[in-house]
């Protein structure tokens, strides 16, 4: 019989430092254009961003497509909403839906920019593993995207 595993012990939490101001940071993640640019864990998959509809009980729909064919689909509900504070939103893959939660807030340091990223009520170590590795490269493709001139990023 398996060992339930605590959701502390499930609990993914991070920090990240992004070389831009905090309002560009926050718009990359709220809005669909910008989201879509950036939004995957390397640069082998591209993003659809379907809806994100940026209030307290609004949707975020995603497909991020690997170019060996395979396609990932994320539903989310936002149910935290700061501008340029905070976001925290559900997150289930489909077809399996199990749900959990996401929360990321922006601190800004000066011309820079603190993510503090919070995945909790993952099912598992392996999907909080998964997680993890998933996060560290869309993070990676966040700092390329805000490298690029501020033109492409209004």
């Amino acid at each position: 019989m398996a060992t339930p595993q605590s959701q502390q012990e499930t609990k993914l939490e991070m920090k990240h430092i992004c070389a831009a101001p905090r309002e560009r940071v926050y718009r990359a993640w709220t809005e669909a254009k910008n989201l879509g640019s950036w939004f995957r864990p390397s640069p082998e998959c591209s993003t659809i961003v379907s809806q994100l509809d940026l209030r307290v009980g609004g949707k975020l729909r995603v497909e991020m497509h690997h170019k060996d064919g395979a396609v990932h689909k994320l539903n989310g509900i936002f149910e935290a909403i700061r501008p340029l504070e905070k976001l925290a939103f559900t997150w289930a893959w489909e077809p399996d839906g199990v749900e959990s939660l996401v929360t990321i807030e922006f601190r800004e340091l000066g011309s820079s920019t603190e993510i503090f990223l919070t995945h909790e009520h993952l099912p598992s170590f392996e999907e909080r593993d998964k997680h993890n590795h998933g996060w560290i490269g869309c993070l990676q493709q966040l700092d390329q995207y805000l490298a690029l001139p501020a033109l492409r990023l209004p």
